[in-house]
């Protein structure tokens, strides 16, 4: 089977990704190392058209169109250009993008479409209580009525979008996100900093940081060792304000103390910053699965998630992990505190965080499940 991705978020080299990047680099590596063929092909900022193999994953970056307004048309027609020539050299069977992705894509029968929901426009607005743009809602919608069948990361983000968006009858499968687990690999426990508590992701509000770090003051009451590592980029406002400035200018010093901002870091960096973590938390107000938590699942960890989302379906509170009111720094602060009132049993809840992940997540299981979805659409 050949499968061609839409997206411009394949990881290079040096480069620090996020989510949608990892799940494309992890699961393009299982479908080549199956036999299969998995091409890319994304629109970027950069003066000259790039096609390469990347890990037996081809991978081909168009020049973003400079012209105004009409930008978006111009990438379209590039993308439809290179999809004819690559698929007349070696037949394409599945083409699969985001949301917004295949908005403009010039429909071929020649084709299968699939949206891969990984949260989109209507998805996040409503999340997050903001208007939808009427531009990009109606991208969604266009690019709805156009695919054949489409995959949901989690339960959670099938029956919200669904609330928001038509289907239009077409299949739609919910599997997760595949978790790498060379990578996540057992943390040993010798390497844990005591009191250390660890958040990987994007510095915004949505992630739940301020309320993490509001948090941070009740813990220290009772366990006074508490610190908290931070990792991920910066956000920034509309007028360009840092986010991590504005959470630095807004508590106090005795609690920035204990905090540790550390920028973006690399993937493969992650799992030895986990490893040195006592708790990792994760108090995200919005997801449409997170891969934070259960990469640190996957080496054992005592995980703290949100219990809004896709939480319950990856932790179950009080046996492989904990829950959380993301929204609530009180109830941060309880939960972690039952969780270090819980260190004679961190193993067992790694253990367990294990299995879960193993038994949900482990790569060749959910590389399998998306080719039996993509035959069942070939096969009509």
């Amino acid at each position: 089977m050949h499968i061609c991705f839409l997206s411009q978020e394949f990881p290079q080299k040096g480069s620090v990704y996020g989510g949608i990047g990892t799940f494309l680099s992890t699961i393009s590596a299982n479908l080549v190392k199956l036999g299969h063929e998995v091409t890319v092909i994304g629109v970027r900022v950069q003066p000259d058209l790039i096609d390469k193999y990347i890990d037996g994953v081809r991978v081909v970056t168009i020049p973003h169109s400079g012209l105004r307004y009409l930008a978006w048309w111009r990438n379209t027609r590039a993308i439809h250009r290179n999809l004819l020539a690559i698929h007349q050299l070696n037949p394409i069977d599945i083409i699969e993008g985001s949301e917004l992705g295949l908005a403009f894509v010039e429909k071929n029968s020649m084709f299968k479409y699939v949206i891969r929901l990984h949260g989109g426009h209507h998805f996040f607005a409503e999340g997050e209580n903001r208007k939808v743009n009427r531009w990009k809602g109606f991208q969604e919608k266009k690019s709805f009525r156009i695919a054949d069948g489409f995959v949901a990361v989690s339960e959670y983000v099938n029956t919200h979008t669904g609330k928001m968006l038509s289907f239009h009858e077409k299949p739609v499968e919910v599997i997760n996100y595949p978790i790498p687990l060379d990578k996540f690999y057992k943390a040993d426990p010798a390497k844990v900093v005591k009191g250390r508590l660890v958040f990987a992701g994007t510095v915004c509000e949505k992630k739940g940081i301020r309320q993490l770090i509001g948090a941070l003051p009740i813990v220290a009451e009772k366990y006074p060792e508490v610190s908290l590592e931070v990792y991920g980029r910066d956000w920034k406002f509309s007028d360009g304000k840092s986010y991590t400035k504005y959470l630095q200018e807004s508590f106090p010093k005795q609690i920035l103390d204990r905090i540790t901002f550390h920028g973006p870091v690399a993937h493969d960096d992650l799992p030895g910053y986990y490893e040195q973590a006592e708790i990792c938390v994760f108090p995200s107000h919005m997801e449409t699965q997170g891969l934070v938590a259960p990469e640190a699942m996957a080496m054992g960890k005592p995980v703290i998630f949100s219990k809004q989302g896709p939480g319950p379906e990856t932790i179950d509170h009080g046996i492989n992990g904990w829950l959380c009111d993301p929204h609530s720094e009180q109830d941060i602060a309880k939960v972690i505190i039952e969780a270090f009132d819980q260190r004679e049993r961190f193993a067992e809840i790694g253990e367990k965080a294990i299995e879960k992940v193993n038994s949900k997540f482990e790569p060749t299981l959910i590389t399998q499940k998306n080719l039996a979805f993509y035959s069942k659409l070939l096969k009509g």
